[in-house]
């Protein structure tokens, strides 16, 4: 507990300063940094050498967090966020107070309400959602674990959370989009 701590405030510092952080998150390792930050954006962009027209996630702490950053959160999200039985992600439209360049060219963003306690935590006391984009480079498989983890990719960050990735069959997430008319389509089961 003193250990999560302490990464805590070690990642909140980077974060703050626009860095970028490797972290365990509730589905894979992820790569992360201030969703509000363009800058610290396309620093992982350039690092993935992933397309900027290729949307990346981000994570938020709870559902009251979820409403500061979408416009209108469709009534069937909470339905599908409260009865899903592994971390979804839900693609909204009209996403708010996050970079630009974060937002896909529909005005969609995809946000996952995060479930791990060490990401609730960390996103809480940060007070604003965290990019979270799988740790490989564009077009490479997703490592599992930190020892799969590309060089590039650990040299590529500002800091590595030293704390273990919980889920142990860790996979991506279940990706759903919802459209304004409330349709929801599955993008990734």
């Amino acid at each position: 507990m003193e250990n999560q701590k302490i990464e805590i405030e070690k990642t909140i510092d980077i974060l703050k300063k626009g860095g970028l952080i490797l972290y365990p998150t509730d589905t894979v390792w992820g790569i992360g940094c201030d969703a509000t930050n363009a800058e610290a954006v396309d620093k992982i962009y350039a690092l993935k050498k992933r397309a900027d027209s290729k949307a990346m996630l981000c994570l938020v702490s709870d559902f009251k967090m979820l409403q500061q950053y979408v416009e209108e959160v469709p009534e069937v999200a909470y339905d599908i966020l409260k009865y899903a039985t592994k971390a979804t992600t839900i693609i909204y439209d009209r996403p708010l107070r996050v970079a630009e360049n974060l937002i896909a060219e529909d005005n969609t963003l995809g946000i996952r309400v995060a479930r791990d306690p060490f990401c609730s935590k960390l996103i809480r006391k940060f007070k604003r959602p965290i990019v979270s984009t799988s740790a490989n480079i564009s077009g490479k498989p997703t490592p599992r674990n930190l020892q799969e983890m590309s060089k590039e990719i650990l040299e590529g960050v500002d800091y590595v959370v030293n704390l273990p990735l919980q889920n142990k069959d860790a996979k991506p997430s279940s990706i759903i989009k919802i459209g304004g008319d409330s349709t929801v389509k599955i993008i990734r089961k």
